[in-house]
C-alpha cells in the first residue's frame, strides 16, 4: 500500500522509456495516479503504457522529445485531450556525453544543454502554464518535480557538462518555486545517487566504475526504489508547504 495517495492525479512523466522515468510511472500509477509517459522512444512508453493498462491503472503514451517545444506542447495537448491536465509534471529526461572536457566535441555538449537544462526547463514552464490556467491558485495542487543529481554538488573527471547542467536544475527549481509560489505551484528537485540503469549501467561492470564504488563510504550503488517516498511525496498533497527545495538521494555518496 503506498505511504502516500496520488489518487485524482495526473502525473506526465518525460524520459519514461528507461531507468527513472519509467520506475517514476509506474510508482505513480500503483500510488493512484494516472500517467502520461513520454519519450522519444514511442514503441517503449507504448509498451509501459499498456503494462500498467493490463495491471488496473490508467496510462497514455505520446511521442516527446524534450528538446523540442512543439513536442512538448503536442505531448500536453494529447494529455489533455484524453487524461485531463496534469497536475503532477516530472521533468527527468536527460542524457550523459562522458569524456575529459579537452575532449568533448561542441556538438556532444549542446546535446547535453539541449536535453538536461533547455528540456527541463521548457516542460516545467509548459506544465505550470496548463496548472495555472486550470486553476492551480486556488486549487494549490501544482506540483513539478525536476530531476536533478548529486553530480551538482560533486567534481569528478569526464562529466563536466553533465554536471553544470544539473546545477543548473537545482536552482532553476529554486527560481521557478519563487515565480510560481503564489500561483499555487510547488517545484522541488530530486538529487539521485548513482543508480543502476541503462544509461550508465555497463559503466559500473568496468574496472574503472568498480573502483568509483569502492570510494564510496558504503561501497555500493544507490537502490532505485530509495527514491520511492520522496518522489510520492513531492506528488501529494502531503508537500502542500514544501516548494523550492532540493534533496539527495544517494546512500552517502557524495560524503
Amino acid at each position: 500500500m503506498p505511504r502516500y495517495s496520488l489518487e485524482g492525479r495526473i502525473a506526465l512523466i518525460t524520459g519514461a522509456s528507461s531507468g527513472l522515468g519509467a520506475h517514476f510511472a509506474r510508482l505513480y500509477a500503483a500510488a493512484g495516479a494516472a500517467v502520461v509517459v513520454g519519450a522519444r522512444r514511442v514503441e517503449r512508453v507504448a509498451a509501459l503504457a499498456d503494462e500498467i493498462n493490463v495491471a488496473g491503472g490508467r496510462a497514455l503514451a505520446v511521442s516527446l522529445d524534450v528538446t523540442d517545444e512543439a513536442s512538448i506542447i503536442a505531448a500536453f495537448d494529447a494529455a489533455e485531450a484524453a487524461l485531463g491536465v496534469p497536475d503532477v509534471v516530472v521533468a527527468n529526461a536527460g542524457i550523459v556525453e562522458a569524456g575529459r572536457s579537452v575532449d568533448m566535441p561542441a556538438d556532444a555538449m549542446r546535446r547535453v544543454v539541449d536535453t538536461n537544462f533547455n528540456g527541463v526547463y521548457l516542460t516545467a514552464r509548459e506544465g505550470a502554464r496548463r496548472m495555472i490556467a486550470a486553476g492551480s491558485k486556488q486549487s494549490e495542487k501544482g506540483r513539478i518535480i525536476l530531476t536533478g543529481s548529486i553530480t551538482a554538488q560533486m567534481t569528478a573527471q569526464g562529466d563536466s557538462a553533465y554536471a553544470a547542467t544539473k546545477l543548473a536544475v537545482q536552482h532553476l527549481g529554486r527560481q521557478f518555486a519563487r515565480e510560481w509560489a503564489r500561483l499555487g505551484i510547488n517545484v522541488n528537485v530530486i538529487q539521485p545517487g548513482y543508480i543502476r540503469t541503462e544509461i550508465d549501467g555497463e559503466w559500473f561492470d568496468t574496472d574503472g566504475g568498480k573502483a568509483q564504488v569502492a570510494s564510496w563510504p558504503r561501497k555500493r550503488l544507490t537502490e532505485i526504489s530509495a527514491l520511492d517516498d520522496m518522489m510520492l511525496f513531492f506528488a501529494s498533497d502531503a508537500s502542500r508547504q514544501v516548494t523550492g527545495t532540493f534533496i539527495s538521494v544517494d546512500d552517502g555518496q557524495s560524503l
